[in-house]
Parts: C-alpha cells; structure tokens; sequence
C-alpha cells in the first residue's frame, strides 16, 4: 500500500522531487520504493528522461486502480476510529477557487463548532482535480458548483448563488440580460474553471474567443478600468466598494450556480459530513443573505 501511495503521487506530481516532498520522504527512497514496486510486479510503471517522468499505459492503469484501494484503506481506518468511538479531528475539504475565499470566512465557526479541536486541511483547485482527490481519498470531501460527475460519491446541495452583472460604472448598458451580452466585451475566466462554462451558459453560448483570468479578482480589475463587463457570483461580491464598478441584478429568473458538498458514498464519516452539509445549508450565506 506505501508503495501504491507513492506511485499515486508520482502520477499526480510527474516529478520525483515533487512526489518524494507529497509523501515526506526523499526523492531517492520514493526512486527506490517505484523501482521495488515496478519488479514485484514485472511491470514498467514509469518512463524516466532529463525532461521529467511520465507513467506508461501500464503505470497509468496502475494508478487508477491504487487510487482506489488508497481510498478504500483510507475508508477502514476511519471505520475502526468510528468503531472506537473515536472521531477523526482531521477533515480535508476542497474547494473551488470562485468559493473558498468567499465561503470559508463564513462557515470556519460551523466547522470548528462540529469538530472540536478541528485539524482542518484545505484545498483549493478546480472541480475535475478536487472530485478525483476525493475518490482517491486525499479529501474527505468536497465543496463546489453542480454537476459533479463521479462514482461512488453522495452529494448535497447546499445554496444557490445568483449571478450579478459586474460592469463599469460610467458604462451605459441596454438592458440587464445576460442573452444580451454579447454585445459588451464579456470577460471570463480561462478554460477549465466551471464558472467560466456557467457564465457561457448564462448568456447562451457555445464558447467565446475573449480573454480568460485565473481570478475574479483579476476580471475585477479589467471591468474597473473599462475592459469590458462579467458576471460575478453574489457570495464574491461581499463588501465591494470600488466606485469604478456597478453591480447589477439580473430580472427573474436570475442566472445562478448551485453550491453543493460532496463526499464518497462508502466513507465512515459519512453522517457526520451530511449533518455537517445540513448545518452549512442552514446557517450558512443563503440563510444569512
């Protein structure tokens, strides 16, 4: 099982160096521990060059089914503390990057009040790395916007969070209508982050060929000095006060993104973590918007 713990690693990182500091131990143990693994199993795993490393159709395989059984051990070892009557202290939660920052503020007393003497482990990436961190059982479980698309996982719908049109304040717009927008410059996040897919969504697009942020900071900015107009997420919006900048509701039916927590369906903790989603959905920013 270490030895498949390592290979995981390696398969995430693609860098030995990397992959050794993920499991705290040495870059020439985690080479040793690969190459012990690879000749108990008559395999090659791993292609090594001066590029870096990248796993064969062989290691790949590997991996996927060791992220499993990764999971799958994880999942005992919380049992036997449940068992026990030990409950975990340690919760990993990931969340999306257009959430942590906005959410977390607002529900760290929820988790501190759950869990006593929290040891809270925080991960904040997008949602396809998040879902398969949680399958393998690096995460205990997942806040991020639907649809979440993956086996053997529970998910609960937390709130909904209505969009607003960000746009510059001197800026005349013809109508709040986000089908409208394509006429202004539309500003979104770069590829790979959902809420670049929702806002496309919103507008009722296929796909735009127009700049793409890794923040809503950064689309912030540009709509502040005129660049354009975008939609942000009312849980982003908070105490923004910059003049440069207007926000707007969008008429009924308001586009909206619907936050929801996810959790692997065979995890021990999985009442705790439901009474957990119904305390978020019940005190958290929907119920005090």
């Amino acid at each position: 099982m270490r030895q498949l713990r390592y290979l995981t690693a390696l398969a995430e990182e693609r860098h030995f160096g990397r992959a050794a500091a993920a499991c705290n131990i040495t870059q020439p143990a985690l080479s040793m521990q690969i190459r012990d693994l690879e000749a108990e199993l008559d395999l090659v795993l791993v292609e090594r060059g001066r590029g870096g490393v990248a796993l064969t159709d062989d290691g790949r395989a590997l991996a996927e089914r060791a992220r499993a059984l990764t999971a799958g051990v994880k999942d005992l070892e919380d049992f036997a503390r449940e068992r026990r009557g030990v409950r975990s202290r340690r919760l990993a939660l990931g969340l999306i990057p257009t959430v942590a920052p906005y959410l977390l503020p607002r529900i760290l007393p929820l988790l501190q009040d759950a869990i006593p003497d929290l040891d809270l482990k925080i991960r904040e990436t997008r949602t396809a790395l998040l879902m398969a961190e949680l399958a393998a059982g690096d995460l205990d479980a997942v806040i991020a916007a639907l649809p979440l698309h993956a086996e053997g996982v529970e998910v609960e719908t937390l709130f909904e969070d209505p969009f607003l049109l960000a746009s510059p304040a001197d800026a005349p717009l013809a109508a709040v209508d986000p089908r409208a927008l394509p006429g202004e410059r539309l500003l979104l996040l770069e590829e790979g982050h959902c809420l670049r897919d929702q806002a496309l969504g919103a507008c009722e697009l296929s796909d735009l060929s127009t700049f793409g942020a890794t923040s809503l900071t950064t689309l912030l900015q540009l709509v502040a000095h005129g660049q354009g107009v975008t939609l942000l997420p009312r849980m982003a919006a908070g105490d923004l006060a910059d003049p440069r900048i207007a926000l707007r509701r969008f008429p009924a039916p308001e586009p909206s993104r619907t936050i929801a927590m996810a959790w692997r369906s065979a995890s021990p903790r999985r009442k705790q973590l439901k009474e957990l989603a119904a305390r978020i959905r019940a005190e958290g920013p929907a119920a005090q918007s």
